[in-house]
C-alpha cells in the first residue's frame, strides 16, 4: 500500500473475541481525522490515510495506545443459511481431507456442516470472506500448486479456514463441496452489494453427499 497506509497487527490468538475487538478497531478508526479506509483482516487492520495531513508515527502510536482500550464487543451480524452438495466434480477433494483426517467422506461432510461458521474478513475477491470456525480435525493445509475452479460458490478448505468460492479461477484451497444454488457474492449494483460481511454467521445445509 505504500506510504500512505499502516498494518496494525494484533497480539494473540487468531479468535472470535480477538477479531471482535479488530472490529471494533475499525470503526473507532474511521472516524479519526486524516483516515481515509480502515479495512479489518485476520487479526490485522490496514489502516489507509492522508499523507498529507495525517503524521504516520503519531498514527501508529495512536494505533498501539487504543488496542488495550477496546473492547471485545458481540456484533449482531446476519445468519445466512446455504445448500451444498459434497464431494462430486467441484468437491473432489472431500475425499483427501477425509483421509487426512481418518474419516470417511460422508463424515467428513457432516462434520463440516455441523456448525455455524463467523465471517472473519473479506478476502482479496469481492463478495469473498475468510469463514472462522472450522473444526480442527477437517485442518488441511492449501495446495502446493493452484488449481482452476469451474465456477463460483466452491466450498473449500484453506489451513484452519473454510470459505465459499466467489469467482472463478485457480485456487490453493481443497474443494470438497459446491452451492446447490445459484450464488453471485458480490453484485456493485444491489443493495447491499456482498452476500456475507464480517460478523455474520455462515450455516452449510447438506444437500447431497456424492462419493
Amino acid at each position: 500500500m505504500g506510504s500512505s497506509a499502516l498494518l496494525f497487527q494484533a497480539p494473540g490468538a487468531l479468535d472470535l473475541a480477538n477479531q471482535r475487538r479488530i472490529w471494533a478497531l475499525a470503526r473507532q478508526v474511521a472516524d479519526w481525522p486524516g483516515i481515509r479506509e480502515a479495512a479489518s483482516g485476520m487479526s490485522n487492520l490496514l489502516v489507509i490515510f492522508d499523507a498529507q495531513s495525517c503524521d504516520p508515527e503519531a498514527l501508529q502510536a495512536r494505533l498501539l495506545s487504543t488496542w488495550p482500550t477496546v473492547n471485545d464487543t458481540p456484533e449482531a451480524g446476519r445468519l445466512v443459511e446455504l445448500p451444498v452438495i459434497y464431494g462430486g466434480e467441484l468437491g473432489d477433494d472431500l475425499g483427501l481431507v477425509a483421509d487426512r483426517a481418518g474419516m470417511t467422506p460422508r463424515e467428513t461432510a457432516q462434520l463440516h456442516a455441523a456448525t455455524d461458521y463467523v465471517v472473519f474478513a473479506p478476502g482479496s475477491s469481492p463478495g469473498f470472506g475468510y469463514l472462522f470456525g472450522l473444526d480442527p480435525r477437517l485442518f488441511t493445509p492449501r495446495k502446493n500448486e493452484p488449481v482452476m475452479r469451474k465456477q463460483t460458490g466452491t466450498i473449500a478448505i484453506g489451513g484452519i479456514q473454510t470459505s465459499i468460492g466467489a469467482a472463478a479461477g485457480p485456487s490453493g484451497w481443497n474443494a470438497i463441496g459446491c452451492l446447490s444454488e445459484p450464488l453471485v457474492p458480490f453484485d456493485p449494483l444491489r443493495d447491499p452489494p456482498s452476500v456475507l460481511y464480517p460478523g455474520d454467521r455462515v450455516r452449510f445445509r447438506i444437500e447431497a453427499i456424492v462419493a
